[in-house]
């Protein structure tokens, strides 16, 4: 048996204590160690062994201008496990005072994970696999309702152009790049995101057809669900564990529990 085998239970554990301590600089610390004694798939493996609503908790703590060896090595698997857990790190009260500082900074953390290398393969699978499950279908919505007129724009230019979309549209708006690489990763859940945004359309022709209202003052004349409702929503679809009782309260009082 080599030393990394015998290490990676005591590393995991390490990580899972020091991560639920809120010692995030130390957990990254023990990766960092890790990496350089053994590799970076003694990274991978942890990251693969250790709960999903640790890897939450840990990733969490870096967005996109806070680069960690987890962000540039978390399998998608895992990634989009970890997913599920990550609206029980939001504070209690930002869910209705602030939606759209919570929406930042999930976005923040989505493109910081995706675009973190150029390898193009990684990327795809790390779509694909945060789109399939049923609260990647919600995160995703969440980050489109922030641009939810582009995001409209991209359906017409997907219904239009199929596979030959290029991902250039009139819009600068940060959402699309990452709208247009979950279209290309994964048809489906591009489809379920979207439709999870705008719920009374079933086709995307239908819905690249639609016509959005500039005028925030006016109701749209289809039902589009806001950022908050989205929250909320993702907020039930956190899973219940049992995970060692911390300190750490403000990650949501007993959401884990």
């Amino acid at each position: 048996m080599s030393d990394q085998t015998r290490n990676l239970p005591a590393l995991s554990k390490q990580v899972t204590e020091l991560v639920l301590a809120g010692s995030l600089g130390h957990a990254e610390q023990a990766f960092a160690d890790a990496a350089d004694q053994y590799g970076d798939l003694a990274v991978v493996e942890v990251l693969s062994s250790i709960p999903p609503q640790v890897t939450a908790l840990h990733m969490a703590g870096f967005d996109g201008g806070k680069m960690s060896l987890a962000t540039l090595l978390v399998p998608p698997k895992a990634w989009a496990d970890s997913l599920a857990f990550i609206a029980a790190t939001w504070p209690d009260d930002q869910i209705e005072d602030d939606p759209e500082r919570i929406a930042e900074s999930l976005f923040a953390h989505v493109h910081g994970v995706v675009f973190a290398t150029d390898d193009e393969e990684r990327r795809n699978e790390l779509l694909a696999a945060a789109s399939a499950p049923d609260h990647g279908a919600t995160m995703f919505a969440i980050l489109f309702s922030m641009a939810p007129k582009e995001i409209l724009e991209v359906a017409g230019e997907i219904i239009a152009k199929g596979p030959y979309l290029t991902g250039q549209t009139s819009s600068d708006n940060d959402v699309v790049p990452l709208a247009i690489a979950l279209a290309q990763a994964s048809e489906d859940g591009w489809d379920r995101a979207l439709f999870e945004l705008f719920p009374e359309f079933r086709h995307s022709a239908d819905l690249a057809d639609a016509e959005f209202n500039d005028d925030p003052d006016e109701e749209q004349n289809f039902l589009q669900r806001s950022t908050k409702e989205l929250l909320y929503r993702l907020r039930k679809q956190v899973p219940s564990t049992r995970v060692v009782k911390t300190s750490r309260r403000s990650v949501g009082t007993g959401i884990f529990s």
